[in-house]
């Protein structure tokens, strides 16, 4: 069954942007009769924001999504996180960490370091134990990285069709000992049972790695659609600064009509009235700019 969920983070408010893209999580899922979980990725404290995710649920409902069970909140799953963490590393598949996010950009910068953007150059990995011993010593908490050994891993995405990917050596606990978004957002997905997991094509490019991490803790692995953004009118990611982007400024009903109408749907005003056209062989596969709602 192809269970779907909706997973933000509790940081802000919800933008149109995220909001089309829960509404076509919610789409997918109930067209196919699954369930539709809704779950709060809280593990960056620093930055969640007090109410956000009251605020955020708040707006789903207002655009007619709704969800089955109790919302999840990782920041009280931390001890499945650590369960994985143990597993993978009694089976020798990480190592520390020390370097700075400076270092690894000069690294990966360097000429003799022709490296794919944003992989890691394998710093830590070539350590011997005395150059560790002395890091921990220096007073750096070291992170935890997974050995990806460069694997290339392919998947066919329902909307992108094939992609393969070559997985470097990443986070799975940061050095503040918080489990990494790669980390809880495989295991999660295992536990609620996810057959689909539809989110902004913006994270396709963070599949392989976490196809790879499901096939090291043996956990099953769902299927995936990655839906294409709403971006603001200069072409960038829709945010705050492109003006009234929120439903604390618009129209919930406006909006929806919008979405419906980005979407190839045209009329409808209503997540009842889309997801009685819904189809997502007719979803468009390009990106949508925001000018703002009809007058």
């Amino acid at each position: 069954m192809p269970d779907g969920r909706f997973a933000p983070s509790p940081t802000g408010t919800l933008h149109v942007g995220n909001l089309r893209t829960a509404l076509l999580a919610w789409l997918f899922a109930r067209t196919a009769r699954a369930r539709h979980v809704v779950r709060m990725e809280d593990l960056d404290q620093g930055r969640v924001q007090t109410g956000s995710a009251e605020r955020q649920l708040r707006d789903l409902r207002a655009i007619g999504v709704d969800w089955d069970g109790e919302v999840l909140f990782q920041s009280n799953r931390h001890t499945a996180y650590e369960q994985a963490l143990e597993r993978l590393l009694d089976e020798g598949r990480l190592y520390e960490c020390f370097c700075t996010r400076a270092e690894i950009r000069a690294a990966v910068s360097a000429p003799h370091q022709p490296l794919p953007e944003g992989a890691y150059p394998g710093t830590c990995l070539r350590l011997t134990e005395a150059e560790r011993r002395r890091k921990r010593a220096g007073g750096r908490p070291p992170a935890l990285r997974v050995r990806g050994e460069a694997s290339p891993i392919s998947f066919t995405d329902r909307l992108r069709g094939p992609h393969t990917g070559v997985v470097d050596d990443f986070v799975v606990r940061r050095n503040d000992g918080a489990p990494a978004y790669n980390l809880a957002v495989v295991v999660d997905d295992a536990w609620q049972q996810i057959g689909e997991v539809v989110r902004g094509d913006d994270l396709l490019e963070s599949t392989p790695r976490q196809l790879f991490l499901a096939r090291l803790l043996s956990l099953p692995v769902p299927t995936y659609a990655h839906v294409p953004l709403v971006l603001g009118p200069d072409g960038s990611r829709l945010a705050k600064r492109h003006g009234a982007v929120t439903l604390d400024e618009l129209d919930a009903e406006s909006a929806v009509r919008w979405m419906a109408s980005s979407l190839g749907m045209d009329g409808a005003s209503t997540a009842a009235e889309m997801l009685e056209r819904f189809d997502p062989a007719a979803l468009p596969h390009t990106p949508t700019r925001w000018a703002g709602l009809p007058r």
